[in-house]
């Protein structure tokens, strides 16, 4: 179909309602813009969360907000001491309030001594624990303080808004209970048809303006959590009322999850589609159908109301566009500029997830593994795997700079294959691009030293990764595809590149003991003892209805509780685990640890005083981590293994030698790395040769030479031995001046 077919009416709006992230747009509006400019579709997108947050928090929203108050509220006396007190100082916070926005814009940030010197902003519960920063924090810049305590005082206002305004308020969530476990649609519905909230108010007010200003014929909405479906559902409740002509769309994370057997025609009052899985191709069609170009039947992965009952249709022979096809995200119309640097809590992964601007961008489709047992690998979004060309990758970075001016990237892979990584990074560094980036992986042992640095050189900055129950029955049973002993060698490599390292961790998992449970605690505090953690989280596990685990749980020993099927939500399901421990006393404990390990504290405590009930002591031996990071692990080199030159080579000089009467030449090479220069001393002919090598390699960057190729023409030149050399200190000591084998 040609672009210039689509009418003005075919023109999409895509909105993420409230609330994902304050400070870098969820992805999945940018993601759909770029494919419908590459398709010829007209279209715009809004991220009303964002808009709410700064139309609330704004001298005249926060002057409103009060007013509101003093107009509604019957007894002032029956707040508690904190909401009192942010009351009574209501005209500072109305005074700061555009002040903090703006230097956590990044548009004002002298403004950090002052708010750091502690007299700048009112302050009320949140701030109870400020003189505990030191212990936090440690030595931070004057910078980070002065986010984290703004970040407090948003907070404040936040707790102020929760208990004297709307109770569903929440900075990265709205109304999320009305979203979480909804087997049924009975409390969204009648919460719904209740009166709107003030925080509905003022997105509704939001919304419209958008519609009158974009005058667009379909409206979709991206719902990637419980914590915004609310949001989506008064919007197009809104739409519907008002605007009954536009046609309205529903997906999203929490739809792909939670939706798969929708059956409940009361949705549709609100939403003409509710579409599954990768929006590029459904929405297409949604577009084309509501056009008139295509049959109701050839919709795909939609459902619709027919006859008041719910249908699902899928044209038989669709398929998904593939990656190269699917175009470059697009952030125009997003308020780039504008989303908010916070920083919550210590924990150095959630400050890159709420801390800075990220572009993101996915380097492979689905998940290269796709056997963990309790992730939902029977879904599209895991099962198909299709990645990306490191050359396609870069030049969605190269553009994304030009449009965002960021240069920081987060890669929302499921897990990054280490192959692709490896690809990307001799990309970027090929195309001399200046990058900051992090992305999820899996800690498999493709992860070696020389690789770590090779990523560490392209922008890397941090990688995240499942951990899980640190314990290799049960990581077997996960089919992690990775032992505790790996996991510990690779992070090894991480963290000595300089590449922060953050820990999935799970606990309850089928049949976990008491004794699991614990010893995987202690191994997470060697871990962190030993430098190769740096960050963490504990989450309980869930069964999920698209999970191996939830499919066939007899096969993990538990039992389903319930098999009840909703007309609305389906993904969570209740299990009985006779074997396992009583998984949710250790909530609270696993987590008070994990802070303190964080911190670098607490770490010789013994693990029983993390919990108000008796626990088995660890089996795990004292020196589990440090012993395997001392063993020399030998690997065969692989000769298809590529050598990488990353220094700069200096001069060379040949000195005479002489010991007990003998003398001989020795080449002095000197290399020159980034924070140090070293010499290496050889043979006078090996030293001729090897710098002929690294010249070449140094001139040409480009220049594919394998293991094999370097064996090759080393005993060419007439040497004898080359794993002999290979493995002796000279190359070693190249190796700290960039020399790698990836």
């Amino acid at each position: 179909m040609l672009s210039n077919t689509y009418p003005d009416s075919a023109k999409i709006l895509l909105i993420t309602p409230p609330f994902t992230q304050l400070n870098t747009p969820y992805p999945a509006t940018a993601y759909l813009s770029g494919f419908f400019k590459a398709k010829g579709i007209p279209s715009a997108q809004a991220d009303l969360g964002i808009e709410v947050t700064l139309s609330l928090f704004s001298k005249s929203g926060l002057a409103q907000l009060f007013g509101y108050f003093d107009n509604n509220c019957q007894n002032k006396s029956e707040l508690s001491e904190n909401a009192h007190r942010i009351y009574t100082l209501r005209t500072a916070y109305v005074n700061t309030i555009d002040s903090v926005i703006s230097f956590l814009q990044g548009a004002q940030p002298t403004l950090a001594q002052a708010i750091a010197s502690g007299r700048f902003l009112p302050q009320a519960s949140r701030f109870a624990e400020k003189n505990d920063l030191t212990w936090a924090f440690g030595a931070m810049g004057v910078q980070d303080k002065a986010k984290h305590l703004a970040t407090m005082y948003l907070e404040d206002l936040s707790d102020w808004i929760r208990e004297c305004i709307d109770p569903f308020f929440g900075f990265t969530r709205y109304a999320e209970r009305l979203g979480r476990s909804a087997a049924t649609f009975d409390d969204l519905y009648d919460r719904l048809n209740g009166e709107t909230t003030y925080i509905d108010s003022i997105t509704l007010d939001l919304l419209s303006n958008k519609i009158s200003s974009e005058q667009p014929g379909i409206i979709g909405f991206s719902t990637p959590f419980p914590g915004n479906l609310y949001s989506a559902f008064r919007c197009a409740q809104f739409i519907k009322r008002n605007h009954p002509e536009i046609k309205t769309a529903l997906g999203g994370g929490f739809v792909n999850t939670e939706l798969r057997s929708l059956n409940e025609p009361r949705v549709f009052e609100f939403f003409d589609f509710v579409s599954l899985d990768d929006g590029e191709a459904p929405l297409e069609r949604i577009i084309q159908f509501s056009c008139g170009f295509i049959p109701k039947k050839h919709l795909m992965r939609t459902f619709v109301l027919s006859e008041n009952q719910v249908q699902y249709i899928n044209q038989p022979g669709s398929c998904d566009y593939r990656q190269p096809d699917t175009g470059t995200p697009d952030y125009t119309g997003l308020p780039i500029q504008k989303y908010i640097s916070a920083i919550e809590i210590a924990n150095p992964m959630h400050s890159l997830w709420t801390d800075g601007r990220w572009n993101k961008l996915t380097m492979a489709h689905g998940c290269y593994w796709g056997k963990c047992t309790f992730c939902d690998i029977t879904l599209d979004y895991i099962s198909r795997y299709e990645p990306n060309t490191a050359a396609q990758l870069c030049d969605k970075i190269e553009t994304l700079i030009a449009q965002t001016g960021q240069s920081g990237f987060h890669f929302v892979d499921e897990a990054a294959p280490p192959s692709l990584m490896k690809a990307l990074a001799l990309e970027i560094i090929r195309r001399k691009l200046v990058i900051s980036w992090w992305t999820n992986i899996r800690f498999e042992k493709s992860f070696t030293r020389d690789l770590c640095l090779l990523l560490k050189e392209s922008g890397c900055i941090a990688v995240s990764g499942g951990l899980e129950v640190a314990g290799n029955r049960l990581l077997a049973l996960i089919q992690k595809g990775v032992t505790v002993e790996q996991v510990i060698a690779v992070n090894k490599n991480f963290v000595s590149a300089g590449i922060m390292v953050h820990a999935y961790l799970m606990y309850g998992f089928p049949t976990q003991t008491d004794q699991e449970t614990i010893d995987s605690l202690e191994i997470v505090r060697q871990m962190f003892q030993a430098g190769v953690l740096q960050s963490g989280f504990w989450h309980l596990y869930t069964m999920t209805t698209h999970s191996p685990t939830g499919k066939k749980p007899e096969q993990f020993g538990v039992s389903i509780r319930s098999a009840t099927t909703g007309t609305f939500a389906n993904n969570d399901l209740v299990h009985h685990d006779p074997k396992g421990a009583d998984h949710e006393t250790y909530t609270e404990g696993l987590k008070k640890a994990l802070f303190n390990y964080m911190h670098h504290t607490c770490l010789d405590q013994p693990l029983h005083k993390w919990f108000d009930f008796r626990t088995p002591k660890t089996t795990i031996p004292p020196g589990f981590v440090s012993k395997i990071l001392e063993e020399q692990v030998l690997t065969a080199s692989n000769p298809h293994s590529r050598i990488i030159w990353l220094g700069t080579l200096g001069k060379m000089e040949i000195v005479t030698k002489a010991k007990k009467g003998n003398q001989w030449e020795v080449a002095e090479m000197t290399l020159h790395g980034r924070k140090e220069q070293l010499v290496v001393r050889l043979d006078k002919e090996k030293g001729f040769w090897l710098q002929k090598i690294l010249l070449g390699l140094q001139q040409n960057p480009e220049t594919v030479l394998t293991m094999s190729a370097l064996a090759k023409s080393y005993e060419e030149s007439g040497f004898e031995d080359f794993e002999l050399f290979w493995d002796n200190k000279p190359v070693n000591t190249l190796h700290q001046a960039g020399l790698l084998v990836v």
